[in-house]
């Protein structure tokens, strides 16, 4: 799988624009990702810490 180019701490703060009320559309934007790659961070990650973002995905590897 292909690593991403983003860090736990900068999908995290992307993830909590969006539920400041931003429109995804416009983070994605200013982020220079997909919506469907914004979906995808919510749904795996949403409401999690850096910290807990890296163990989850170290628990998966």
């Amino acid at each position: 799988m292909k690593a991403s180019k983003f860090t736990e701490a900068q999908k995290a703060f992307i993830l909590k624009q969006g539920e400041e009320g931003t429109p995804v559309a416009e983070i994605c934007r200013k982020a220079g990702i997909s919506q469907a790659a914004y979906f995808n961070w919510k749904k795996r990650y949403g409401g999690l810490l850096p910290d807990e973002m890296r163990r989850l995905k170290a628990l998966e590897e």
